[in-house]
């Protein structure tokens, strides 16, 4: 009962509703410090990998939620803040928003934290397939390109989309791993969203990701 509690409580403070972001929830939410010791031996998790678009409607936990984004993008060599996936020279111009029930959050690598970005439910917007604005967790890729100093718009795509890439490989295999449903999405206004998130000219949506639990049959 206790530990039901505890949990009731902790996504009532990551998720608290409202109409508008209060200067409170604007403070960045610190995520449980993730497992590192979990998960099914690697040849199995590749067995195991593969889209499904079934999901139950209830929330992540806040631990598995933690675990997925460090798996995703997290910080594994922190003298040198590499990440968990590479990234073209090194320019880490991915950012990683999580769309809910309860708004929209940005990941924050170097604190392993959420910044609350909206406080409405965007989920419907971060694809055109009907099944998305119910899944729990909708993941956003953005590329920033006032990161990458490179010229030719073209390679600032193409290297973006690769970086997206191993990004949304980390959180398969995660997935795999817990046994979790997982697809990526490249159906996407783009435009639309990147009004509604507010996004800067300069940042580019590539994919979106859903993620949830298995819809039980």
């Amino acid at each position: 009962m206790k530990k039901v509690l505890f949990l009731s409580l902790f996504l009532a403070a990551i998720f608290s509703v409202g109409t508008a972001a209060t200067a409170q929830e604007l403070k960045p939410i610190k995520l449980p410090e993730p497992q590192l010791n979990i998960g099914k031996p690697l040849m199995e998790v590749f067995k195991a990998r593969k889209s499904s678009r079934d999901f139950r409607s209830e929330m992540i936990s806040p631990q598995t939620l933690s675990n997925m984004l460090w798996a995703a993008w997290g910080i594994n060599r922190p003298d040198s803040e590499k990440r968990t996936a590479p990234s073209a020279r090194n320019k880490q111009e991915i950012d990683v928003y999580v769309a809910t029930a309860e708004g929209l959050f940005l990941y924050e690598a170097k604190t392993h934290s959420l910044q609350r970005i909206l406080s409405e439910d965007i989920r419907a917007n971060t694809g055109t397939q009907e099944y998305v604005k119910n899944v729990p967790a909708n993941l956003i890729y953005v590329a920033d390109y006032s990161r990458m100093s490179e010229k030719d718009e073209a390679d600032k795509l193409a290297w973006s989309y690769a970086d997206t890439g191993f990004i949304a490989q980390n959180v398969y295999l995660y997935c795999a791993s817990e046994g979790l449903a997982v697809v990526v999405r490249a159906l996407i206004d783009r435009d639309k969203l990147a009004m509604i998130m507010k996004l800067r000219p300069e940042q580019k949506i590539t994919l979106s990701q859903s993620v949830g639990m298995h819809q039980t049959k």
